[in-house]
């Protein structure tokens, strides 16, 4: 990268990072996605199932009502901070992902205006749209129509920004990245990571209508020479954590093996800030991984509680029948704590954890992804998995974890 474009990005501590990985980089010839959530210290992020189908207008997101959908929405699983209507991430039963990221740029609107917050356009994407090209056509069209702004921060109202999306499904995995109600989007063709910068720059394979016009309105660029959208319009971001995170993608992808480990490594990477601590000012407070099948038997992975290097990978499965768990539900009360987030925080943020506990939970979740990976390969050794609770047993194998280690320290 040139100097020019260094000089674009500006250390920002408030960000997150979003991960993924294409054929034919994956070992098993799969999509994985991997997000971590950087968030205000102190929110709590919850994991939790929506159903599908018709639901009456109109439809009241964080901070503005915009049209409900005329036809049934999607099953949804999302990782959310617990005051939003909207999600950092999740996943739908038509097997898309998406994960958003702040990013700050020189481009059109008033980031401090309400209007669609871009967690909304996340779960918006989720509901609507049936493929990774289809979620994004509903982003790129309620964002022109409505517009995105507004704090995203339950306290904190001078929290407020632009994004870009990592959409994925298990064929195809888009770019979106946006300056308010203008946008450019880049196919991914074999691993690519997002922070809070722009990164698209000169290969664009769809835009806003009359983007490179506009850009020379706003006087961004001068109509000389290749458009490049980051350069146009970044105004900030974090270069060293972008640098980080894409080394650390193409060393796990140097042998074309990269999988579901490499990317609870990347997610649990603390010398790079990709994962930051409970007591960090603003810590990961969830994450998720996604092994994306064409099959149909995609396996979401979250963790319900701050930073995963400390916390258990929990697998999600769609199924008509499908259920997370109560402990992983806000409860409706001031700090708006789930029974999962306040045991990890009585072993975690309050320093009385264990190298015991946290061996246990690793052990418990290598069991699992090797149940997981049998039952995604159809193996008769998976029949007796219960599938559809399989989060719900595994936030109480957890549970029961630090129940014991509680026990053993008194």
């Amino acid at each position: 990268m040139t100097a020019d474009l260094k000089m674009l990005f500006r250390q920002i501590p408030q960000s997150c990072d979003t991960f993924v990985v294409v054929p034919p980089y994956t070992k098993n010839g799969d999509i994985i996605f991997g997000k971590n959530s950087d968030r205000p210290r102190h929110e709590v992020q919850e994991v939790v199932y929506f159903p599908g189908g018709l639901r009456e207008g109109p439809l009241k997101c964080t901070h503005i009502e915009i049209e409900e959908s005329p036809i049934p929405i999607n099953a949804v699983i999302l990782s959310k901070p617990a005051w939003m209507w909207g999600a950092e991430m999740g996943a739908n039963d038509k097997n898309v992902v998406i994960g958003n990221e702040a990013v700050w740029t020189k481009g059109p609107g008033d980031a401090k205006e309400k209007r669609l917050l871009g967690m909304d356009l996340v779960r918006l994407g989720l509901e609507r749209g049936n493929t990774a090209e289809e979620a994004m056509g509903v982003i790129t069209f309620l964002l022109e129509k409505y517009g995105q702004g507004g704090p995203c921060s339950e306290h904190d109202n001078n929290l407020f920004y632009h994004n870009s999306f990592l959409i994925a499904d298990p064929t195809v995995a888009w770019v979106l990245e946006t300056s308010g109600n203008l946008w450019a989007a880049e196919k991914v063709i074999q691993y690519r990571n997002i922070s809070n910068g722009l990164t698209i720059t000169t290969k664009i394979d769809k835009k806003s209508e009359g983007l490179k016009e506009k850009a020379k309105e706003l006087g961004l660029w001068s109509g000389q020479g290749d458009f490049n959208f980051m350069k146009c319009f970044s105004s900030g971001g974090d270069l060293n954590r972008q640098l980080d995170g894409e080394s650390l993608l193409r060393n796990g992808c140097t042998q074309s093996k990269f999988d579901i480990q490499d990317m609870f490594y990347i997610l649990r990477h603390k010398k790079s800030r990709i994962c930051r601590g409970c007591d960090d000012g603003f810590p990961t407070q969830g994450s998720q991984v996604s092994i994306l099948k064409q099959d149909g038997t995609s396996v979401h992975w979250f963790t319900a509680t701050p930073d995963p290097s400390l916390s258990l990978f929990k697998p999600f499965v769609f199924t008509p029948t499908a259920n997370t768990s109560s402990y992983t539900r806000s409860l409706n009360e001031p700090k708006r704590e789930h029974d999962l987030y306040k045991m990890h925080a009585d072993h975690v943020i309050k320093g009385s954890n264990s190298d015991q506990l946290y061996t246990a939970l690793r052990v418990l979740e290598a069991e699992c992804v090797q149940k997981m990976e049998l039952f995604q390969k159809n193996s008769e050794d998976s029949k007796d998995l219960k599938i559809d609770s399989i989060m719900e047993d595994y936030v109480m194998k957890e549970v029961n974890l630090y129940i014991n280690d509680h026990q053993n320290e008194d």
